[in-house]
């Protein structure tokens, strides 16, 4: 059976990583047969923020960036992004995104479990 959300604009938008960015969820893993998948989220993060160093346990993260530039860093080195760009971070890995632009930047997170 295809599943049906609702159109983007009427997602509430909620705080994420201590209220440094937002978020709009989309699926959690109730809308979805696979036992994997835990969660797609809509981020926002606004020019100068950061989502701070956190890590996810058990669980890869799937970042596309579709709107603006900054950085990404995990303990082994800083990277610049971009739009069109994707990363990946394994689980248990902390990381950390910073916007260094002037506008606010938009990401597509999706977390599956390992």
């Amino acid at each position: 059976m295809l599943v049906r959300k609702k159109e983007s604009a009427s997602v509430l938008r909620e705080d994420a990583h201590g209220g440094s960015g937002g978020r709009r969820l989309y699926a959690t893993e109730r809308d979805m047969a696979c036992s994997a998948f835990s969660a797609m989220t809509y981020g926002f993060l606004p020019a100068g923020a950061a989502f701070d160093w956190h890590k996810h346990e058990g669980i890869e993260e799937i970042m596309l960036v579709l709107k603006g530039r900054g950085t990404v860093e995990d303990r082994e080195g800083k990277y610049g992004y971009a739009e069109g760009d994707l990363f990946i971070y394994p689980a248990g890995v902390e990381h950390r995104i910073e916007n260094t632009g002037d506008v606010e930047d938009e990401f597509v997170f999706i977390r599956v479990r390992v």
